[in-house]
C-alpha cells in the first residue's frame, strides 16, 4: 500500500512540473498568436475598412482557444449589446483571461490597446497597433527567455521533488 501511495505522489509532482513547464511555452506562443492576430487587425483595419465585429469574427476562425474566446465574446458584445468597443474589448479579456497563460503585463498591454480601439481614424488606430505589437514582442522575448532558463528545471524539480517527499516520508 506504502508503494502506491509513493507512486501517486512522484506521479502527481511529477505532473505539476511539466503542467509549468507547458504553461512557460504556453505563453510565449500565446503573444505569438496575439501578435498575428493584431497585424491581421490592422490590415483588415487599414486596406479592408472592415468592421471590428467582423474582424473579431475572422480573428476567432484563426484563433485557437482560449485566445479565440476572446475575439468570439469581443464580436458578441459589439453585436448584440449597445456597448462601446473599449467596454467590450475589456470585458472580453477578464472574461477569459484566467483561461490563458499569459500574465499581467500583456493584459495591462491589451487593455491599453483597447481603450484607443474604434476611437481614432484608421491612421492613428494603425499606431497604436503597432505601439502595441512593439510591447507584445519585447513580452514575447522575455517569454522565450524564461521558457528556455526554466522549462527544463520545471520538469526535472517536479520530479525530484516527487523523490524528495518519497524519502521524507519513508
Amino acid at each position: 500500500m506504502s508503494w502506491l501511495g509513493a507512486v501517486f505522489i512522484l506521479v502527481s509532482l511529477t505532473a505539476v512540473g511539466f503542467e509549468w513547464s507547458r504553461r512557460l511555452s504556453g505563453r510565449s506562443r500565446q503573444i505569438r498568436q496575439l501578435t498575428t492576430a493584431l497585424q491581421m487587425l490592422e490590415a483588415e483595419v487599414m486596406y479592408g475598412h472592415t468592421p471590428l465585429p467582423v474582424v473579431s469574427r475572422k480573428l476567432e476562425q484563426t484563433l485557437s482557444e482560449p485566445l479565440s474566446r476572446i475575439f468570439s465574446t469581443f464580436a458578441y458584445h459589439l453585436e448584440n449589446e449597445s456597448i462601446d468597443s473599449e467596454k467590450a474589448w475589456e470585458q472580453s479579456i477578464d472574461a477569459h483571461w484566467s483561461e490563458t497563460a499569459l500574465r499581467h503585463k500583456e493584459k495591462e498591454v491589451l487593455l491599453q490597446f483597447g481603450q484607443t480601439l474604434g476611437q481614432h481614424g484608421r491612421e492613428e488606430q494603425q499606431k497604436y497597433i503597432q505601439l502595441t505589437l512593439a510591447h507584445l514582442r519585447t513580452e514575447e522575448y522575455e517569454a522565450i527567455e524564461e521558457q528556455r532558463k526554466y522549462e527544463k528545471m520545471a520538469k526535472s524539480l517536479g520530479f525530484l521533488g516527487g523523490l524528495l517527499a518519497i524519502i521524507v516520508m519513508i
